[in-house]
This record gives structure tokens, C-alpha cells and sequence, in this order.
């Protein structure tokens, strides 16, 4: 009975130890399988931070070269503008195109009121658009020769920053007032036969004031200046 008894107590112990190393084995893996989710989650945490910040930085740098770019390529172009505005200002044109010249400067007639001429005078059809030679002000426009005699019928009077004057005469039209800005190019008028004219052309002076007299040989200037007339 004894020896039973004994065997019975050597089973159940052995079942117990048995029992917990299973125990053990399940609280182990249990515990490393805990430890490695918990490593899982803290990189699957980390992971998604790194690629923000990665993303943020790079969109940080692609706007601000960005931004760099549109800087460069506006002062690039507005570099381009003044330079187009500056050498519009500097240049000179003729007064109207397609024209022929007739009576020349200094050229001696009767119908010159000093007998002899003050301007150049360009042969074209009444209404041919007539244009400021140079940028300046108006400071002469109207009738009777904007104030310079009825010889010159309808006339105008540009002032330009070189100190020099240009006059337009026997004109059809006057599209400018006096204190108009004007830049090289623009129309100011309509070409005519007004005054005292042998027939429809433009007669043009450059002029060291703005008054009658003051008139020098306006091909030999605009020449200087680059202009073939």
C-alpha cells in the first residue's frame, strides 16, 4: 500500500514539474511574443515619423526653390522690360513712313516766311499717322501754328529730355494737348495740307528752343542719332 502511494505521489510530482516548465514555456514565449509586438509598434511609430519629416523637408526645399526660381525669372524679365524701355527712350525714328522728302532744309522759296526753309519737309497723303520722333512733353498744340504763325496751320511741339525740340506742321489732326507725355513711336496726329503748303505733307523741324527761329537741319541731327532719312 505503501509502495503504491509513493508511486502515486512520484507521478503527481512529476506531472507538476512537468505541468510548470509547460507553465514557463507558455510565459516565456508569451512575454518575448509581447516584447516583439511592443518593438513592432514602437517602429511602425517611428516609421511613419521619419517619412513625415522627410516629406515635409522635401516639400519644404521644392517650394523654396521654387520661390527662387519665380525670384529669378521676374528679375530676369523686368531686367528685360527696362532694358527694352531704356533703349525705346534713347532712340530716335522718323516722323512717318513711307514717305518721300521734298523741300529741304534751308532750301530758298518765296512761300518761306525767312526766305528760306526751316525743316524737312515729308511728302505723304493727308490722314498718314505722324509720330513722336523721341520721348518727350508736348508743349505746344493747336492751331495757327501752335502759336508760331498760320504758316504752319495745325503744328505741335515736343520737348525731349536731351534738351532738343521737335515740331510737326500742316497737320489734319491733333491727338495730343499740351503736357502729354509722349514716348518714341507713339502717334500724336494725322498729317495735312493746313497753312501755308504746296500740298499734303509733314514739315518737321528740330529745334533748340521751343519758338520759331531756332531751327537746325533736322536729317543731319536724326543721322547723328542713327536715324536714315
Amino acid at each position: 500500500m505503501s509502495k503504491r502511494t509513493k508511486s502515486h505521489h512520484s507521478g503527481t510530482s512529476m506531472l507538476r514539474k512537468r505541468a510548470a516548465v509547460v507553465a514557463a514555456g507558455f510565459g516565456v514565449s508569451a512575454l518575448l511574443g509581447t516584447g516583439a509586438a511592443v518593438a513592432d509598434s514602437a517602429e511602425a511609430t517611428a516609421l511613419p515619423g521619419i517619412t513625415t519629416t522627410t516629406s515635409v523637408e522635401a516639400q519644404a526645399t521644392a517650394q523654396a526653390k521654387a520661390a527662387d526660381n519665380a525670384a529669378k525669372a521676374k528679375k530676369k524679365a523686368d531686367e528685360k522690360k527696362k532694358a527694352a524701355e531704356e533703349k525705346k527712350a534713347k532712340s530716335w525714328i522718323d516722323p512717318v513712313k513711307d514717305y518721300e522728302l521734298s523741300a529741304g532744309y534751308s532750301q530758298g522759296g518765296a512761300m518761306w516766311a525767312s526766305g528760306h526753309h526751316s525743316g524737312q519737309d515729308f511728302a505723304v497723303p493727308v490722314g498718314t499717322d505722324v509720330m513722336a520722333v523721341h520721348g518727350g512733353t508736348v508743349v505746344k498744340a493747336g492751331g495757327n501754328g501752335a502759336g508760331d504763325g498760320s504758316a504752319y496751320g495745325n503744328a505741335i511741339v515736343i520737348k525731349h529730355s536731351d534738351g532738343t525740340y521737335s515740331q510737326y506742321a500742316h497737320l489734319s489732326k491733333i491727338d495730343v494737348k499740351v503736357g502729354d507725355k509722349v514716348e518714341t513711336g507713339d502717334h500724336i496726329a494725322l498729317s495735312g495740307d493746313t497753312g501755308n503748303s504746296s500740298g499734303p505733307h509733314l514739315h518737321f523741324e528740330i529745334r533748340t528752343t521751343a519758338d520759331y527761329g531756332s531751327a537746325i537741319n533736322p536729317v543731319s541731327f536724326l543721322e547723328k542719332e542713327g536715324v536714315s532719312v
